[in-house]
């Protein structure tokens, strides 16, 4: 088993050579952390001040993260995938929208993609942002606890028919439902929504999954808490399993305002307590199913073992595995050739709307240790291998 991720020429097989050569010069740039964020305050200003650079971006960054600007124009990437064997979950990816218009066209476009995924076997789970349905700032006041007023709560109200209209709709038309999580001063809130969603949608199997973010150390409790609920009143659970998208901004934060981090203190710590909860998972699977959204090689080795010690197939469909698209390859495409359930996160959205995800990716690309190097090493490794 182990190794298998190291076979460029599975990982890369659906890159031609001016595709592997570009995902060479996109990494060797987020490699250069000063660059990274010169580049990203040109982007910035270049986005906000109507230059002409949507073409530029649209042939580098975004053709290698995003998979298109619509639906229709992610077909080729899911076809392609889906002929490897890898399935799709498309990802409207537009963010920081606060106003009402936007957030009823998410969920305009979060039901229109359900109706798309229900004729494609390729695309089997639909998702969403919490902050795509609602303020920010709202999920902050009433994870708070603090009174909303009169309008917040009339706002509020919509925020909850949005994610009732949509976990109704994955019921129906039978597609698992992944609900991302965000930053912990926002996550209360959502969590008790995702939750409620769950007791009413997954009785009989998961239909609605939340997603936990392992460099929390409170995350364990929260699951094994949530799971005695489930337990207690006759739901099922769903979870994506993630390490964490915010890192510095929680601890700025939490240094900033005097309390104690949210994070774990150490990189090994998320590991491990991403490993718990995986085991934690599989050893409950006839109550919890599980999504792995890992690049970390060690954890889905790790997951492959556990599934094999506990007899678990490689296509049971209550475990899977995911990866973003534009990374990880290496593990994407040689999970699905061993047989296992693994799908990429494929972003879509105007390109100008997509910017804020796509400066996201990079930003974390050049803060996880040792991430880059990884794809820039398999990049060459293939390039070797081609000759070219």
């Amino acid at each position: 088993m182990k190794g298998i991720f190291e076979d460029t020429a599975t990982a890369f097989a659906l890159k031609s050579d001016s595709e592997l050569e570009r995902a060479y010069f996109l990494f060797k740039l987020i490699a250069n952390e000063p660059l990274v964020r010169i580049g990203t305050a040109v982007t910035n200003f270049a986005i906000k001040a109507h230059l002409p650079v949507e073409g530029l971006i649209r042939a580098t960054v975004f053709d290698h993260f995003c998979g298109g600007v619509s639906e229709a124009d992610c077909m080729p990437v899911i076809d392609k995938m889906w002929a490897s064997g890898v399935y799709s979950v498309l990802d409207y990816s537009v963010e920081g929208k606060e106003s009402e218009d936007p957030l009823d066209k998410a969920l305009e476009k979060t039901l229109e993609i359900m109706d798309f995924a229900k004729e494609k076997q390729a695309i089997p789970f639909a998702v969403f942002k919490p902050t795509g349905y609602g303020r920010f700032a709202l999920y902050q006041k009433l994870g708070e606890g603090k009174t909303l007023t009169k309008e917040e709560t009339a706002e509020w109200d919509r925020v909850v028919n949005r994610f009732e209209a949509t976990c109704k709709k994955a019921y129906d038309l039978d597609i698992p439902l992944l609900i991302d999580a965000e930053e912990t001063w926002m996550q209360d809130a959502a969590d008790d929504l995702v939750e409620s969603m769950m007791r009413k949608y997954n009785k009989e199997k998961a239909v609605v999954f939340n997603t936990l973010q392992m460099y929390r150390w409170d995350r364990m409790d929260y699951l094994k808490d949530l799971h005695q609920r489930a337990s207690d009143e006759g739901f099922k659970i769903g979870i994506k399993v993630v390490r964490g998208a915010y890192l510095e901004k929680e601890n700025e934060r939490a240094e900033e305002m005097g309390y104690p981090t949210p994070m774990c203190p150490t990189k090994q710590a998320t590991d491990e307590n991403f490993d718990a909860c995986v085991l934690y998972i599989l050893e409950n699977l006839n109550t919890i199913s599980l999504f792995s959204g890992t690049h970390n090689e060690d954890s889905c080795y790790k997951l492959m073992q556990m599934m094999k010690e506990k007899g678990v197939a490689k296509d049971d469909p209550r475990v899977g595995f995911g990866q973003l698209y534009g990374m990880s390859d290496h593990i994407t495409f040689n999970l699905a050739k061993e047989g296992y359930n693994v799908a990429k996160y494929l972003p879509f959205g105007p390109v100008r709307d997509v910017m804020p995800y796509l400066i996201r990716r990079a930003e974390e690309n050049t803060s996880v240790a040792g991430q880059t190097n990884r794809e820039l090493e398999l990049l060459k490794k293939e390039k070797k291998r081609r000759k070219i």
